[in-house]
């Protein structure tokens, strides 16, 4: 029963109107609708945010007192080429002297890389001819890294490269060990232990 009641009135759905059902003003009959288009909805959008880490104390947040401190501070190991270079030029150019001046030197050395007048890498500012009398034939010599004057120098380029001390030879791009007096026109920023720098 209900089969044939839905037939028929899916059957007069697309009949003509008969002249009763059209004279009487009252009666409104399947009046046409609006299309039925499937919606479809956006998939739902879902909000991250990350949310930031506890801050873990590091060498680089350390506040230390006095640069022996900072050494101390400081671990032997060598973990890129550059660091390994830059102490490499802070032993041959420098070990034995204060620290203040050990520092000094790996700042030079930095400091070249950023002038634009040398080569940008620290290994190819050492490497450079001319420049660094223990290069020789463009190699780094090597270095007896069980000594403790290899552990400073690895220290000292950590807090050079780390930005931990200020330089006491600040902007220098020259030194030279005070017992030799070269005809150079730059200015004086320092003197410390056997050497002097330079701007």
């Amino acid at each position: 029963m209900a089969v044939l009641a839905a037939m028929t009135f899916f059957a007069g759905l697309g009949a003509p109107l008969s002249a009763e059902e059209t004279a009487s003003p009252g009666r409104v009959t399947n009046l046409p609708t609006a299309a039925k288009v499937p919606v479809q909805f956006a998939a739902r959008a879902e909000i991250v945010q990350e949310i930031a880490k506890p801050a873990i104390a590091t060498d680089t947040d350390a506040d230390f007192s006095t640069l022996d401190a900072a050494v101390a501070a400081q671990t032997a190991t060598i973990d890129d080429e550059e660091l390994n270079c830059l102490a490499i030029g802070v032993y041959y150019e420098s070990k034995g002297e204060p620290l203040a001046g050990q520092l000094a030197v790996a700042d030079v050395i930095l400091n070249r890389t950023t002038s634009g007048r040398f080569p940008a890498s620290v290994c190819g500012v050492l490497t450079q001819r001319g420049q660094f009398s223990f290069v020789k034939g463009g190699r780094l010599p090597d270095v007896d890294t069980s000594r403790p004057a290899w552990k400073t120098a690895v220290a000292i380029a950590r807090i050079a490269t780390q930005e931990l001390w200020d330089s006491p030879a600040e902007g220098a791009l020259f030194f030279h060990a005070s017992r030799v007096s070269p005809k150079w026109r730059h200015t004086r920023v320092a003197s410390l232990g056997n050497h002097i720098f330079y701007r």
